[in-house]
């Protein structure tokens, strides 16, 4: 599989012209019914845009070719449920697998719409659940509504993370960069994939141990944070280089989400929720978990008193490490993804945070690009409400674990409330762009 992977890609990087094609393919046999799971199509999505991002393609054309073939994969896959109904598990493969279709169904059945957004992010599920939504005759038009907004999601974190890998390669990064940034990767993958297997398996330790092993990794970069000087010029440099005007006025309204009123505001909403709903338990997880991470930032900012980088016009008054836009957005969505997975399987708990924490990585990366903070301060912000967001929950769950609720639409109805919240307490435009010029 290496092999014919290294082959591929060379003919790609000799070939670029075919690599917006090949994007677009990749993404729609990913999820495609039953390609996609025999297809590695993560490895070969990163692999294409790393490429792309070597100068071959724009981040948006990058995204864009992913977005519509995932798209048409849905569609596809869809119409092959729609056409065939229950004669689709005559197919050769899935007469072999029928396990495939069966966890669909089930996860469909349990979640309904939510399975798709959800199931965009598991990876034996993304082809198949837009197959079985087909097959049981959902309506078309709100497939496509969810179809829509899923896709966007998943074609942003599949294909973000290898563009900008490809970007950062043509640079000419400074000495020190690679195992700068090999560090701090290698100990955010070992805190997700040993947090990830310890909830996949059941395990009661899984709180305990993302919550320690988040606070090593922070402890680690409040200690070193000076040492990873060149991993943040880089980063920060690469982030300037992609700005346009259009996207200044995009990234001023998305880092908004993260202002302290509009966060306070949405912290409020949800603490209210809980307590006319009566969930105490619950109540007191999303408390300790928005109100530890705002005292502990506010502290650790007075502890280290890191200048901001001298991008602005007008130098914000405030020190950057760690950065309270992404602390808050972290803490919020992660508090909102615990608790609206509470009660599910471990994967669909999974995806519950990895959906979640889209949003806040958002907007932890709308401050980079504006050169309100280093790399490395949005970094701290996520591992810091992680971290706390674990502890909390291991607090709650001390005796037994959070009860299942059925009260998701709810919580459904705050992403929309954000937007409602960022108009009503936002800055005026035009002060907002002379804010974050370059």
């Amino acid at each position: 599989m290496s092999q014919w992977l290294d082959t591929l890609t060379a003919w790609l990087g000799a070939h670029p012209e075919w690599l917006g094609l090949a994007i677009f393919l990749i993404a729609c046999i990913e999820c495609l019914t039953i390609a996609g799971i025999v297809v590695p199509g993560t490895v070969l999505l990163f692999a294409v845009a790393a490429l792309a991002g070597g100068g071959a393609l724009t981040l948006w054309q990058t995204l864009l070719l992913g977005y519509a073939g995932g798209l048409l994969g849905d569609a596809l896959s869809y119409a092959l449920g729609r056409r065939f109904h229950e004669d689709i598990r005559r197919l050769p493969l899935l007469r072999r697998h029928p396990e495939w279709l069966a966890q669909a169904e089930f996860y469909f059945q349990r979640y309904g719409v939510i399975s798709l957004l959800l199931g965009r992010f598991i990876g034996p599920l993304r082809p198949m659940l837009p197959t079985v939504a087909g097959m049981l005759d959902m309506p078309l038009p709100r497939f496509a509504a969810v179809s829509l907004v899923a896709a966007a999601g998943w074609a942003t974190a599949y294909l973000l993370p290898g563009w900008m890998t490809g970007a950062a390669l043509r640079l000419p990064l400074p000495e020190g960069f690679w195992w700068q940034a090999g560090v701090l990767a290698g100990g955010l993958a070992a805190l997700l994939v040993l947090a990830a297997q310890a909830s996949l398996r059941e395990r009661r330790a899984a709180a305990p141990l993302a919550a320690a092993l988040g606070a090593a990794l922070l402890l680690a970069l409040f200690a070193g944070w000076r040492l990873f000087a060149a991993f943040d010029q880089a980063l920060l440099e690469l982030a300037q280089r992609l700005r346009t005007p259009e996207l200044d006025q995009w990234m001023v309204e998305l880092t908004r989400l993260g202002d302290s009123a509009v966060q306070l505001a949405a912290g409020a909403a949800l603490l209210l929720l809980l307590a006319l709903q009566r969930q105490w338990r619950a109540l007191l997880f999303a408390t300790l978990a928005l109100a530890g991470t705002a005292l502990a930032n506010q502290g650790l900012k007075l502890l280290f008193a890191r200048a901001r980088p001298e991008i602005l016009l007008q130098p914000l008054d405030s020190f950057s490490l760690p950065s309270g836009h992404s602390s808050a957005a972290f803490a919020l969505c992660l508090a909102l993804g615990v608790l609206a997975g509470r009660g599910a399987p471990a994967r669909i708990r999974l995806a519950w945070l990895l959906l979640a924490s889209l949003p806040a990585t958002a907007i932890a990366v709308s401050r980079v690009y504006l050169g309100v903070h280093w790399p490395t301060d949005v970094l701290a912000g996520a591992l810091l409400a992680g971290s706390l967001c674990a502890l909390a929950l291991l607090l709650v769950q001390w005796r037994q674990p959070l009860p299942a609720s059925g009260h998701l639409r709810g919580w459904l109805l705050l992403p929309p409330a954000l937007l409602v919240l960022t108009s009503l307490l936002g800055w005026l435009p035009g002060a907002e762009m002379a804010l974050y010029h370059r």
